[in-house]
Parts: C-alpha cells; structure tokens; sequence
C-alpha cells in the first residue's frame, strides 16, 4: 500500500472491527511497550510496506502520562500528513532524552538528601527540559489534528475530576481542542515528580478555559477502557465514524480488536507488607523503599482492574483472542522506578521489553495478583502481536475496498 492510501485511517463502516491500542503510564519504563510497538510496526510493515505505520491501522490509540506521550509521537502528523514518528522511533527518544528528563546525581549522598529535600519542598524534577522537548517536536499541533483518534486522560487538580482528552470531541468542542503539548505535558505531570501543568483554551466566541491538570495515571493508567468507553460513546452518539455499528449494543466487545501494553510492575518483588506500611507517615507513603508506594499503588490497582474487567467481558463474548495485554510484573530495584534514567537502566528496560516478547501471553489472576499463562496453548507474546498484525492487516484491506467519505 502507498502512503497515500494511508494517509488517512478509513471509518470502520465497511470493516468488521474497532481497533485500539492501549499504552500505560510508567515514565521511563515507557522503554518497555516502545520496544513492543517497534516490533508490531515491522510485523505490519511486512505485510503490507515499509511505509506502514500504526496510526493506519487503529481507530484509537490511547495512552497514559508516558503513554500519553507516545500516543501523539505516533499520530501527529508531519509536513506529509505521515506520522511524525515511526514506533522505531520511540526507543531512541527515551535513550537521548531521558537522562535529561530525569537527571540523575552521580554523588549518592548529596542526591539522596537532595531528593529528599524536594519530596517535602516540591516536585522532584522541575520538568523544564521535559516541557521544552514536548513542545519542540509537537510544536503547534493541536488535538483535532492527529492522524487518527486518540484518548489522553488526565487529572484536573483543580476541579477534582478526570479530564479525557479525545479526538472525537475535539471536533465538537474547541474548549477540548488543546495543543497536544499541552496535553502531553498534563498527563505527565505525575504528583512529587513532576510540577501541574496549567493552560486555557479558546472557543469560537472568544471565551477562555482553564486547565489545571496532573498525571493521568491519577484517573486511569491503563487507558484500554477509557478507549473502549469513548468507542462506544460514539456508536451510541451514532457519529458517522462508527455509524456501521450504530446497532451494537456498548457492551457486545465482540466487535473490538484491542492491544493493551503496559510498561511494568515489581509486584514479584514485594518489596512493602502491612507491618512496614503500618508505620508510614506522609512521607512513608511518598517515599518507602525508595520509591512512591501511594503512586504505584495507584497505578498498578488501575492497571489490574483494566485487564481483569475487560478479560472476563472479552471471555463472555468468546472473543479472548481479539484482546491482547502484555505486562511485566517481575521488575525490581531500579528498573521498577520510573525516572531511574541512567544508562545502564534504560537498556535494562530495552533487555526486559526484548524478553516479553518471548514470554506467554497472560492475564493477571486477581487472586493471587500475578500475571499467569492464559491457556497451554496461548503462545508468546511475540507469535500473538504476529496474529494480529494479520487481522490489523486485513482489516485494513477490507475497509479500503470500499472507500469512505465519512469522517
């Protein structure tokens, strides 16, 4: 297929599915699904060209902080209307700018009393660096502009409540339609990390709207049902996009194509229990072990109730292969951090990306909290993004048969 028959997703309406792919919050360990995207991206450039990119094939691609971040690399358009980044393209962002994103003190005392200092005193990196570098390669590009759909939750401190960032109302409503800077930069802004991000928006009738967002995660840090939630928000809505599924019931998932990649836990480490957490304080709990066990804890319930929800509701339709959740949950020490940014770390995330591949596909067991092989016969992770570089593929090709003017 030539880039220009891919310059442009086609609406599903003469396909047979919503697609969506899922990235999760992480920081740094964003290294671990750039790894896995890479290798979706060559799968699909076999088949059909090397001038294949993802955004041609998902209606929706959502992410989290990180994930967030990701999610505009790979949908903001260039000066060719062609994604700004290629999924190669991730991993050698995080490896150049990372260590500057999250500078780390080679003088182990006066950076441990220096980051001690800055969790009572304020975030723990200033997110200069991080705010100049989004806004130079997103530049001026705003939400409605993404070559494809996107859905970027946040967090409004000020109002209390998630903020979702979407494609689809973008297009209805300019208070919604923000610089994909400015979004990227509010997913990300995680609470001791990195500062709140505010900025307004502009209506067509002049008046302003003020934004004042942290990290996504607080809301969602795994975004898959957000996304499935605003698919079918939109089939209710019977928006032209989605209008062939305009029939489908919000919970018949059996019409969804969805890959949901996270970016790592240390679960197997069990590195807190009750008795160390029962004498946390506030800053116990902002700082025990090293790390930030309110925010992982966040993160990684957020994470578990996602895929076993959507796991289950996918099982109910018999549809578990047209759902596929790659995650790690046996990082430990520095790599189970999310701004540990040096340089031996960061491929360590690359070796654990490269290795999940190889692992078979699971589902977390909410029981025991741990990620187990879904069937004897469920393959590895790699053989089922292969699959579904197929069904991406043909999906593709059927829509393309019969051209769309919808949008």
């Amino acid at each position: 297929m030539s880039s220009s028959s891919l310059s442009k997703l086609q609406s599903p309406i003469s396909g047979k599915f919503i697609t969506i792919l899922s990235i999760d919050g992480g920081g740094i360990r964003g290294l671990i699904p750039a790894t896995i995207i890479e290798y979706l991206e060559s799968q699909l450039q076999k088949l059909d060209g090397k001038d294949a990119r993802l955004a041609d094939y998902f209606d929706i691609i959502t992410g989290t902080s990180t994930g967030g971040l990701v999610t505009a690399m790979l949908t903001a358009p260039n000066k060719e209307n062609r994604p700004l980044f290629a999924a190669k393209d991730i991993k050698p962002f995080y490896l150049e700018h990372g260590p500057n994103i999250f500078p780390q003190n080679n003088m182990i005392l006066i950076g441990s009393m220096i980051k001690g200092w800055k969790f009572l005193t304020g975030p723990k990196y200033n997110g200069k660096y991080l705010h100049r570098v989004i806004k130079e390669k997103l530049g001026e590009t705003k939400l409605h502009e993404t070559l494809t759909n996107v859905v970027i939750p946040t967090f409004d401190i000020k109002n209390m409540q998630p903020t979702i960032f979407s494609t689809f109302e973008a297009k209805k409503n300019s208070i919604m339609n923000a610089k994909l800077s400015d979004i990227c930069i509010g997913t990300s802004a995680a609470p001791t990390y990195l500062p709140a991000h505010y900025f307004q928006t502009q209506n067509e009738d002049g008046k302003f709207h003020e934004f004042n967002l942290i990290d996504g995660a607080i809301a969602a840090n795994n975004p898959t049902l957000i996304a499935i939630n605003e698919a079918s928000k939109q089939i209710f809505e019977q928006t032209p996009y989605f209008k062939k599924f305009k029939e489908m019931k919000p919970t018949n998932y059996g019409k969804f194509l969805v890959i949901s990649i996270g970016t790592g836990s240390a679960k197997l480490e069990h590195k807190y229990d009750a008795k160390i957490a029962s004498n946390w304080g506030i800053f116990g709990w902002l700082t025990g072990g090293g790390s930030n066990p309110i925010i992982d804890a966040f993160a990684d319930a957020s994470d578990d109730m996602v895929d076993y929800h959507i796991s289950v509701v996918f099982q109910s339709v018999h549809s578990q292969k047209h759902y596929l959740r790659i995650q790690d949950d046996t990082l430990s020490g520095a790599d189970s951090t999310v701004d540990i940014s040096t340089k031996e770390n960061m491929n360590k995330l690359v070796e654990i990306g490269t290795n999940l591949l190889e692992k078979p596909v699971s589902r977390v067991n909410l029981q025991t909290g741990l990620f187990e092989q879904l069937n004897k016969d469920s393959g590895t992770n790699e053989e089922a993004l292969k699959e579904f570089a197929k069904l991406l593929s043909e999906e593709k090709k059927n829509r393309n048969l019969t051209p769309t003017d919808e949008s």
